[in-house]
């Protein structure tokens, strides 16, 4: 696991975002989930802006707070 783990980061981070997507619907059955066509439109503008380096992301702490903090 510890090869595959090194492998998967030394991905960029399109890939790696990619891989992580492919991971996480691995988790469940795919065809539990149905997307309108505006969420797989805004997933796809979403992907292509991570693709061309113009997402801007947080780090994961910062966002757990803000969430734990809106739950309150």
């Amino acid at each position: 696991m510890e090869k595959v783990r090194d492998e998967a980061l030394a991905l960029s981070t399109s890939e790696r975002a990619s891989l992580a997507h492919d991971l996480i619907l691995s988790l469940d059955n795919p065809a539990n989930y149905t997307l309108s066509p505006q969420q797989e439109t805004e997933i796809q503008r979403r992907v292509q802006m991570v693709r061309e380096g113009q997402a801007t992301g947080s780090p994961a702490e910062e966002v757990f707070a803000k969430i734990k903090s809106q739950r309150r």
